[in-house]
């Protein structure tokens, strides 16, 4: 690992401050090609948990159906082995593999489209000659859903959104803003998560990075915005949550962006990171709630009165805490959270557990990432060490008894009253639709229904046509 670090480090230090990168020598092209690929984040998509590295597998559950990507070892029968440079590029910044297909927009080829022809080659140096080489495909095979498995599909959503266009410096930014745009519009692929959606799936443009709904968690608002955004935040406690997945008073990295820092962001050099804190600052700042101040900013400790639900001694023997299945709010956050997060809220002494006051997920006008964490639990790698939280939901949980939405709901509404902007009045249903993710589009949907009556309608008016012509036949006849 330390080896891994030293030429990523090595390779970064050769990026800074030129985009046209001059010619290195095979080793360094590797190990340069291996840090972009952190950059990138390839691993995450590409390998499964226990799998073999870049071998492909991981699933996604898309609106669509479920996409299963790829391998991308040099395995020459199952992988990219027999692929040319040429060929490699195309499928990052067109998102058509060598074979013609068309790849979907799980990977995120409409950012790679950035990607400089020196990094390009860095990029195919590294996973030809440093990635081995999997002779194997994916268990499972990519199943989508009618009418997202038509042929053609792809070719039409590629002509309307994905723009493919080179990287061009940006004359209003210095040097390190430019750097920082240039991983996080590319390689970072931070607009995947961090922007919204049109009904059609594709990236809202004029919602650039001001937050979406990822797999339940509520991938921030990362503009500048003072309130709504990251304008509070310094650069140093950007590149510093980049790299470690917290912030003391700020907030901390779960689902997803625990993913990203994990296998990606802690890999990047202090330049990087901090390039991209740079340029997080120059973009368009934008409001996405009337909130009057920023989420992070909400509760102080303050001493809980345990002393009504703890009275002493026998006293405290009631049936609630015997009953499993209580929605008693401050009940369940005694039993199941007081002993990392402390009876008042306040955390561990050595910030290893965080406090719950003056933190983003509890201060938050939705309370979707304080569910989904209460849901899923928090599983980080970083820069500084491990982050765990177990999870709680029946279906995560491993060591108690879970807890159902009902009850997540009640412990929730209790910490945001008690330590964060107010009770947020949760229900278990409430509960359940966030766990669900974001609703659908209208048009995803129903898709299959639209679908099948504009057959109907086409085949309509296709036979009306020929009724036409026929008929006008027979009168010039």
């Amino acid at each position: 690992m330390l080896h891994a670090r030293l030429k990523a480090g090595l390779a970064g230090a050769l990026l800074l401050g030129a985009f046209a990168a001059p010619a290195l020598a095979q080793d360094d092209l590797v190990a340069r090609g291996e840090y972009l690929a952190k950059a990138g984040d390839c691993t995450a998509c590409h390998t499964t948990k226990g799998g073999e590295a870049m071998a492909g597998g991981y699933v996604f559950k898309m609106p669509m159906g479920t996409i299963i990507s790829s391998n991308i070892t040099p395995s020459k029968t199952n992988g990219i082995g027999n692929w040319t440079e040429e060929q490699f590029a195309r499928a990052l910044r067109e998102g058509v593999s060598a074979d013609g297909r068309r790849l979907y927009p799980a990977m995120p080829y409409t950012s790679y489209s950035n990607i400089t022809d020196d990094d390009m080659k860095a990029l195919y140096a590294y996973f030809q000659q440093a990635v081995k080489p999997v002779d194997a495909d994916p268990v499972r095979k990519t199943e989508l859903d009618f009418p997202f498995n038509l042929p053609g599909e792809m070719a039409a959503w590629d002509l309307l959104y994905a723009n493919g266009k080179p990287f061009t410096p940006d004359p209003k930014l210095n040097d390190q803003q430019n750097r920082g745009k240039y991983l996080v519009d590319g390689l970072a692929h931070c607009s995947t998560c961090h922007t919204p959606r049109n009904s059609m799936m594709a990236e809202e443009s004029d919602k650039f990075l001001s937050g979406a709904v990822v797999d339940g968690w509520m991938a921030s608002n990362i503009t500048p915005d003072k309130n709504s955004g990251i304008g509070g935040w310094s650069e140093d406690e950007i590149a510093t949550y980049l790299k470690t997945g917290h912030v003391e008073g700020k907030a901390q990295a779960g689902g997803p962006m625990a993913d990203a820092v994990e296998h990606s962001f802690q890999h990047l050099t202090d330049e990087d990171t901090h390039a991209i804190a740079a340029y997080l600052k120059t973009i368009p700042a934008i409001a996405t709630s009337k909130t009057a101040q920023p989420a992070y900013s909400y509760g102080k400790v303050s001493p809980v009165d345990w002393t009504q639900y703890e009275p002493g001694e026998g006293a405290s023997d009631t049936n609630d805490y015997t009953d499993t299945s209580t929605t008693n709010g401050p009940l369940l956050y005694n039993v199941n959270c007081a002993a990392c997060h402390g009876i008042n809220g306040e955390g561990s002494d050595d910030g290893h557990f965080p406090s719950l006051t003056q933190n983003t997920a509890v201060g938050a006008e939705t309370p979707d990432n304080l569910v989904m964490a209460i849901v899923d639990g928090i599983h980080r790698e970083s820069a500084d060490g491990n982050a765990v939280m177990p999870a709680f939901a029946p279906e995560t949980q491993v060591i108690h008894t879970g807890l159902d939405n009902d009850q997540i709901a009640a412990v929730s509404n209790f910490v945001t009253a008690q330590f964060g902007r107010g009770d947020a009045g949760l229900t278990g249903s409430k509960v359940a639709s966030i766990r669900a993710g974001a609703p659908l589009p209208f048009l995803l949907k129903n898709a299959a229904a639209l679908a099948i009556i504009g057959f109907v309608i086409g085949a309509l008016v296709i036979i009306a046509l020929i009724f036409w012509v026929v008929k006008r036949s027979r009168k010039t006849a």
